[in-house]
């Protein structure tokens, strides 16, 4: 018997498969869809303290290896999201709760409710690679990072995640910073700041000019992301960034990671990707006598 479940703080999950924040989590009904197709926990989109807009079209454009998108965070505020919460409590599925806020009292503020709401756990979006005032103008300044996730940890008795960015000048001292302020667990990495423009129009594809890429183009820099902060903390680290198939999902464990969180992959794959990566990781282990996925979170460093 093949024992894929892993451990992130005080989260003990089936598997090491995660929804990833932005797809399909904007309601109860498709967060429980993705549960049951094979999903260890989900996190919800982005929420902040007010309903936002987020940008005009055109956001989203599908590119050669991957997709870019500049939504611009939009949302219902977290005092209207919290009925979605409430109804997928009562499903009994493993919930992390993202939030976004551009100081740590909004921060704070927005942990308490999530955390009252019925949340599991919570992940700090301080990477955002679009959206002003927010993510990474939040997330590159390692003094506010430390002070954000230190307020949040004291505030609340949930796990904490802090998720970053590929785009930080030093992602090994932001993690640094992170752990600093008692973040139970690191999310490495948000989608990267790109863009692309149309040559017909002579202008960006996207309203926002320049939005997030995501996708299999961007897993190697995650792949790096991951190993190098693996190398550097000792919380866990979820990767995140263009897993599509098993062998993806194992690359990110051998690299460090206890587990990953599956976005773009959806769009590709079907929401039953989770059950096929599982399937693909489990039929891997057994080709390669392993036992336990445990056995080979980090072997790559060694």
């Amino acid at each position: 018997m093949i024992d894929i479940t892993t451990k992130i703080a005080s989260l003990k999950l089936r598997n090491p498969t995660i929804l990833a924040s932005g797809i399909m989590d904007e309601d109860a009904g498709s967060m429980k869809r993705i549960f049951d197709c094979g999903a260890s926990a989900v996190v919800t989109k982005s929420i902040g303290l007010k309903s936002r807009e987020g940008y005009p079209n055109p956001t989203f454009a599908e590119l050669e290896h991957g997709i870019l998108n500049a939504m611009g965070l939009p949302n219902p505020g977290i005092n209207e999201f919290e009925g979605e919460i409430r109804k997928l409590k009562d499903s009994n599925v493993p919930m992390i709760g993202s939030i976004f806020g551009s100081n740590s009292h909004e921060f704070v503020e927005l942990s308490k409710k999530m955390q009252n709401y019925g949340v599991d756990a919570l992940e700090l979006n301080m990477s955002c690679p679009h959206a002003k005032g927010y993510g990474l103008e939040t997330g590159s300044d390692s003094k506010l990072v430390r002070e954000i996730t230190s307020k949040v940890k004291e505030s609340t008795s949930i796990p904490v995640f802090v998720k970053l960015s590929s785009n930080l000048t030093d992602i090994i001292e932001i993690a640094k910073s992170a752990e600093d302020g008692n973040a139970d667990g690191i999310v490495a990495i948000n989608s990267v700041k790109a863009m692309k423009i149309d040559l017909e129009l002579k202008m960006p594809v996207l309203a926002n000019k320049t939005g997030g890429y995501s996708g299999v183009a961007i897993k190697p820099i995650g792949m790096r992301c991951v190993y190098e902060i693996a190398k550097n903390v000792d919380i866990p680290i979820i990767g995140v960034g263009g897993v599509t198939t098993g062998e993806d999902a194992l690359e990110y464990i051998m690299a460090g990671a206890s587990a990953v969180q599956i976005g773009s992959g959806v769009y590709y794959r079907g929401v039953d990707i989770f059950k096929k990566i599982c399937r693909e990781m489990e039929c891997w282990m057994e080709n390669h006598n392993y036992k336990r996925l445990s056995e080979l979170i980090g072997v790559a460093h060694k």
